[in-house]
């Protein structure tokens, strides 16, 4: 099983972008997949997540201008990124847990793909 991302970009803040991440190799049930995102000082930030029902979960930070979706292929998932602000800016990391439901915390995502960078300029 591996991860493969695209997307992300630079775009002026106001703008939007669009990460897609697909999960080849799961047989089963689509697995709970999220975005997360490096904190300086902190743990890596959940930024978005949806399970293998569909269900979604956002931080505070992006909630009403995130987006997370499932593509036609249910192993492939897309974050619609808009009303960008500067603060988005970093490197944006798709997970994938080997189950359909989802947690919280970046330890409990075995699966990581190679990042993609956003940036936003004021």
């Amino acid at each position: 099983v591996r991860l493969v991302e695209t997307g992300g970009g630079s775009v002026q803040a106001g703008g939007s972008l669009r990460l897609s991440c697909t999960a080849s190799g799961y047989t089963d049930r689509s697995p709970c997949m999220a975005w997360f995102r490096p904190v300086p000082g902190k743990e890596r930030e959940m930024v978005a997540r949806i399970n293998g029902n569909g269900d979604t979960l956002y931080s505070e930070s992006v909630k009403g201008r995130f987006t997370i979706s499932r593509d036609n292929d249910p192993n492939t998932v897309v974050l619609l990124m808009s009303s960008l602000k500067p603060e988005d800016t970093g490197m944006y990391l798709c997970a994938a847990r080997e189950v359909w439901f989802c947690a919280n915390t970046y330890r409990d995502f075995a699966l990581w793909g190679h990042g993609s960078q956003v940036t936003v300029s004021s």
